[in-house]
């Protein structure tokens, strides 16, 4: 899609080796010229997965559609916070409520682009960038091996062979109450990527910035992102959201 400040795409793969898709991915724009990207990757298997992340993204999309403008900053922020925990809440009570299963949850990667600024709340393994002269990851993974990493106890390499590293420290929908920061940058006409871990794990960045820096249109440049993952092995579930400057 494309409007007079920039375009985006959003995409999600099954991959080569899940029976379902759990990824979600959107990005939208509201009555005041703001936009939302979103990722969220489920967790839980048996349509568990796929019923947190979709919880999780229409949560944030429908209340972000209701928004007729920010009041600042801080409003931004605001709303990050309320609807993610919303969203956990619903997610908790869901799993909980109708006996389904406790262990169902979802990550959730999303940014809002207002005015000048980029806001990102992250909770779970997805992640943002920022493309510029370089590949930048913004978010940082509630993963175990990223808390044993920062302990040093483990090094930066031996994260990605590390046997618990898909062993998340946080996720909506485990817990009632959840918590998490929103960070703000200044934004000057980046590519933004978002993009859960059945990208990143089968993509290297290089790779990636190789892919975003093709003179070809944003689709074509999601297509070619998932095509790389499916040709390395399509580990998982694939789900990314790029935008561009027009």
């Amino acid at each position: 899609m494309k409007n007079k400040q920039g375009q985006f795409a959003f995409v999600t793969n099954i991959g080569k080796t899940r029976l379902t898709n759990e990824d979600f991915a959107i990005a939208l724009k509201n009555k005041n010229g703001d936009f939302l990207l979103v990722v969220c990757d489920g967790m839980g298997g048996y349509d568990k997965g796929e019923i947190a992340a979709n919880i999780a993204l229409n949560t944030l999309a429908d209340s972000f559609k209701k928004v007729d403008h920010f009041l600042g900053n801080l409003d931004v922020k605001r709303f990050l916070i309320t609807n993610i925990k919303k969203a956990n809440q619903r997610i908790y009570k869901f799993a909980h409520e109708d006996d389904f299963s406790s262990k169902m949850g979802t990550t959730i990667t999303a940014v809002i682009l207002h005015k000048n600024y980029l806001f990102v709340a992250n909770v779970g393994d997805s992640r943002a960038y920022l493309v510029e002269d370089d590949i930048i990851r913004i978010t940082d993974d509630d993963s175990y091996v990223n808390y044993l990493y920062h302990l040093n106890r483990i090094t930066f390499e031996e994260m990605e062979t590390h046997p618990k590293r898909h062993i998340l420290m946080s996720a909506l929908g485990l817990l009632p109450s959840i918590s998490f920061e929103v960070s703000l940058y200044r934004y000057d006409n980046s590519q933004i990527l978002l993009c859960t871990d059945g990208l990143y794990t089968m993509v290297k960045e290089e790779k990636m910035y190789e892919i975003l820096k093709k003179k070809i249109s944003t689709e074509e440049k999601c297509k070619l992102l998932v095509d790389e993952a499916n040709r390395n092995g399509g580990n998982d579930n694939i789900g990314l959201v790029l935008w561009e400057v027009c």
